[in-house]
């Protein structure tokens, strides 16, 4: 009986181990920024500085299918057209940048923000 327990719970903390290291390993936003990764553009979408890196890659490709969505919402209900919602939101993602982060600007060379 005991040893069906140990084995549970061996078992429990195995997994535990495996998603929290999965959790770990993944890269949010603010790291990709601030390990200059990915950065904002004037289309309101982020792009990949660091093209070999899969993880930005990946994060970039998540978080662009979910503003797409948004944008795309947005236009319909107020009658614009999704690229419309897109740049403005573009504009307003640049000037918040931080310091450091960096923006694609209209030359489309990336620029560190000050």
């Amino acid at each position: 009986m005991m040893t069906s327990w140990i084995r549970g719970w061996k078992c429990a903390v195995f997994l535990s181990a495996i998603l929290c290291s999965y959790t770990a390993c993944a890269l949010t936003l603010d790291e990709a920024k601030n390990q200059a990764l990915v950065g904002e553009t004037l289309s309101g979408y982020l792009a990949v500085i660091e093209s070999n890196n899969p993880q930005a890659l990946k994060l970039v490709t998540d978080i662009n299918a979910q503003r797409q969505q948004k944008y795309t919402e947005i236009a319909r209900n107020n009658q614009l057209k999704t690229a419309e919602v897109a740049k403005i939101a573009g504009a307003k993602l640049i000037e918040r940048a931080s310091s450091g982060e960096y923006v694609r600007g209209l030359n489309g060379q990336w620029l560190k923000k000050k």
